[in-house]
């Protein structure tokens, strides 16, 4: 015990300060993502939408950040991670500030389709940055802490929106506005003359070629394209838990509202408990070919589970493997997407990887609502389940092939092919 506790602390030391404060920044930010988880509620009760008038307007939001990733990896390797993400903070606060003026179906869609949009192109440049401050040797867990702060804010978020949204839903948006405009002054503040002192150290830099001698487009890397195909297919089936999971505790598991809230609660508090520990142990004891195949299988079995019992003791041992699972995933695909980059195009990189992720938030409710209409939820799970052991196999020859001839610094350089 009191050597995993070393282990844990030790997980955080040697992190970079910029990396701390991204990690805050991402935290203000998203606890303020509080409109989102309210806003099927808010266009239903106050503005009186039917059902299938939220559910259209809603699918803009999975459009949105589609477009928003291709668009944050194309400028941020034209403009740097600096200006976009100062742009993206600064650009929401005036969004969600005009929001609850646009009360008819068509224009509350164009408002949460350019909102979308807006807040994603904040996402590939802000793991630019990550990649940018972080020391070579702690990139994963520069990118660990970054997701934690994400499941801390969006732990966070909803519990202050479901207050604000009984008080009013327009202070909902407002106070939405603030929590960006309180990271963007933050950002701007911390982040402002290391970015000049990088730009002109840049500046005094020979021109020449990236790490690889190449710039080359991520659209013509085939690995990396059937890599992010992998990614796509892991989450379409991963990201159920934001949608079809809490229709199956409702109406298959029987659970209550209440039951249901502890339950994806408690996935975020495993997260944010085991994250860095699990991270650290990884990078210690695994490659990331077998990381990412081992997060695969935990996920393979905590949604094939489901297919044969509603036990609640089984349902809460399957949030625990899908939440490991989670953590053994999602930081080394953002770190194998960086390493599969040159040194000029990490946007370009992040953004593909970005839309193949986001993808899923279109595909994901539509395919997996209608499996269980259809067939139902025992055949989704199960089915769900043999997806994700066939993405583990794919990343076990897919790792090797995208990671050939790449030279990580620290722990990373574990092998890949093992």
């Amino acid at each position: 015990m009191k050597r995993l506790f070393s282990l844990y602390i030790d997980a955080y030391r040697g992190l970079s300060p910029e990396s701390w404060m991204l990690a805050a920044v991402m935290l203000l930010n998203r606890a303020g993502s509080m409109v989102l988880p309210f806003l099927g509620v808010y266009m239903v009760d106050h503005l009186h939408f039917t059902l299938s008038e939220s559910g259209f307007v809603l699918s803009f939001f999975g459009i949105g950040a589609v477009i928003g990733s291709f668009l944050g990896g194309y400028i941020t390797d034209r403009l740097g991670e600096f200006r976009v993400q100062s742009f993206s903070l600064f650009a929401s606060v005036v969004l969600f500030c005009l929001m609850p003026l646009f009360t008819t179906v068509a224009g509350l869609a164009a408002m949460i389709f350019v909102q979308s949009i807006i807040s994603e192109i904040f996402r590939p440049a802000n793991s630019v940055a990550i990649t940018k401050y972080a020391r070579p040797e702690n990139i994963t867990r520069a990118f660990s802490l970054n997701r934690m702060a994400i499941n801390l804010g969006f732990s966070i978020g909803p519990a202050l929106g479901g207050i604000l949204s009984a008080i009013s839903y327009r202070f909902l948006f407002y106070t939405n506005a603030t929590a960006a405009l309180i990271a963007g002054v933050c950002y701007v503040y911390f982040f402002h003359r290391r970015h000049r002192i990088a730009r002109l150290k840049k500046a005094h830099k020979t021109a020449g070629t990236d790490g690889t001698g190449t710039v080359q487009s991520p659209y013509r890397h085939t690995a990396f394209i059937v890599f992010c195909l992998l990614c796509s297919g892991f989450s379409i089936c991963f990201f159920q838990l934001l949608n079809t999971l809490p229709l199956f505790y409702k109406e298959a598991a029987k659970l209550s509202q209440q039951h249901i809230g502890i339950l994806l609660g408690y996935s975020g508090l495993v997260v944010v408990l085991f994250e860095m520990l699990l991270v650290a142990l990884a990078e210690r004891r695994l490659s990331m070919t077998q990381t990412m195949v081992a997060g695969c299988l935990l996920c393979s079995i905590s949604y094939g589970m489901l297919g044969f019992t509603r036990q609640p003791a089984m349902l809460y041992l399957s949030v625990t493997l899908q939440s490991f699972g989670e953590i053994l995933i999602l930081p080394f695909m953002a770190t194998i997407t960086a390493m599969s980059a040159g040194k000029r195009n990490k946007g370009a990189y992040m953004g593909m990887n970005g839309m193949a992720v986001a993808i899923s938030f279109i595909v994901s409710p539509l395919l997996g609502t209608y499996i269980a209409a259809r067939y139902g939820f025992n055949t989704l799970w199960i089915a769900t389940g043999l997806i994700l052991v066939g993405a583990g196999i794919g990343y076990r020859y897919c790792i090797p092939w995208l990671l050939q001839g790449s030279t990580p610094a620290g722990p990373e350089k574990a092998p890949v092919n093992t």
